[in-house]
């Protein structure tokens, strides 16, 4: 392989013209109002070139108090017994305080901003004013799918209700797990706009970070392996493996909160993707180009070139592909996602012409915050040996995957 694309002056001059047009979009979704960061937090598969959206400000409890209380159907002194003013966490959604319940039990509750869900919307119902700019970014790729896609999983972002049934799913089936830990949903206090958990009290990632390179290379293996086992053992993409979602419990165990954008994916794609892992594993052009096909990414099967095809993917996949210990850094994460995701890769032209099924838009986002996340962290393992492990059935090459097998083994017998 070349490790270059075939290049000439007229392709450049449409990859700059079609680059332009990535920043029109970026820009015109940025004024989209309190849809449009969502937006382009769904559509990984474009790496705008915007500046960043401000730090989320956090809203008085005393600001909150309405919304609870009308969730609750109660007064809030009547179902708690204190709660902190100031928040655990704040995003651009809600917020976490530290609670304790008339019980006694420790809790975390999640409260959605007052006039949030609406504002997002009614700016949702207009979210077809870019699917012509998208069209010309993009044209195989279907564009009224792809944003139809981006507003239903934006919609569920806002039930928490439904994150509340990810989260029990999803803890049924960690429960007992050794490396991983997901917080207990109190039914009974959550409802739409308000989710209430367990407490974990445990070290957020920017003290992680800080520490050792041995806990930093366990809490990115267990990670890594989290989302990659929901995803090929369960058909769960769970969306959002953000650095912020990530504590070290005092157990050493790894607490995942927040399950607002999850999605199933079907087992007979899921099949077929993994035969596109192996086929560029391997750097088997040809059976890339027939894998691609197949599943529909390529319009007109005769106009790519598999040698092409087969750069494209590597360079996007090639840090879950390849043998080896690496640790990644923030250089590692920013160079894969310019050279390997559009519009700034050297393969923009060929991505423009492809038609990737809308239904993975969650499970592309998800593959790259995975990457920015390991990159935050500074973890090194052999992330192309664990990867295998769940797409291609390899024996566990690790002692954490070792323990994991051994879990599976106890459930399945249990």
């Amino acid at each position: 392989m070349s490790g270059e694309p075939r290049d000439d002056r007229a392709s450049n001059a449409a990859d700059a013209r079609a680059s332009a047009l990535a920043d029109e979009l970026g820009s015109q979704l940025a004024r989209m109002g309190a849809a449009g960061p969502r937006v382009v937090d769904l559509l990984a598969m474009v790496q705008f070139r915007t500046a960043p959206p401000a730090p989320p400000e956090a809203i008085p409890l005393r600001g909150l108090q309405r919304v609870m209380e009308e969730e609750l159907d109660a007064r809030l002194r009547d179902v708690f017994a204190d709660m902190d003013e100031r928040p655990l966490a704040v995003g651009s959604l809600g917020q976490v305080h530290r609670a304790r319940t008339r019980e006694g039990e420790d809790v975390a509750v999640k409260v959605q901003h007052p006039g949030v869900a609406e504002a997002i919307e009614r700016d949702l119902r207009g979210i077809g004013i870019v699917a012509p700019l998208l069209r010309r970014l993009a044209p195989g790729l279907d564009a009224g799918a792809a944003l139809a896609e981006v507003r239903e999983r934006i919609s569920e972002e806002l039930d928490y209700e439904l994150a509340a049934q990810h989260q029990r799913r999803i803890g049924r089936i960690c429960r007992g797990h050794p490396h991983v830990r997901v917080a207990r949903v109190l039914t009974e206090l959550s409802s739409r706009r308000m989710l209430v958990t367990e407490y974990v009290d445990a070290a957020r990632t920017e003290d992680i970070a800080q520490r050792d390179e041995d806990q930093r290379d366990r809490v990115g293996e267990i990670t890594l392996r989290f989302f990659l086992g929901l995803v090929h053992r369960h058909g769960i993409v769970a969306g959002d493996p953000a650095a912020d979602n990530l504590l070290l419990d005092r157990d050493g165990r790894v607490a995942v909160v927040d399950f607002g954008l999850v999605r199933d994916i079907d087992a007979d794609y899921l099949a077929a993707e993994r035969g596109l892992m192996a086929a560029v594993a391997r750097r088997d052009a040809d059976a890339l180009h027939a894998g691609l096909s197949a599943l529909g990414y390529l319009p007109e099967p005769a106009q790519f070139d598999g040698a092409d095809l087969l750069e494209q993917l590597y360079t996007a996949g090639e840090w879950l592909l390849a043998p080896g210990v690496r640790r990644l850094s923030a250089e590692d994460v920013r160079r894969t996602l310019e050279l390997g995701y559009p519009p700034r890769s050297p393969w923009f032209s060929q991505m423009r012409r492809q038609r990737p099924a809308a239904a993975t838009l969650v499970l592309r986002r998800m593959e790259a915050v995975l990457l920015r996340t390991l990159g935050q962290l500074g973890a090194a393992a052999d992330w192309g040996a664990i990867a295998a492990e769940y797409w291609a059935g390899t024996p566990p090459s690790t002692l954490l995957g070792r323990e994991e097998a051994g879990f599976l083994a106890r459930r399945r017998g249990g």
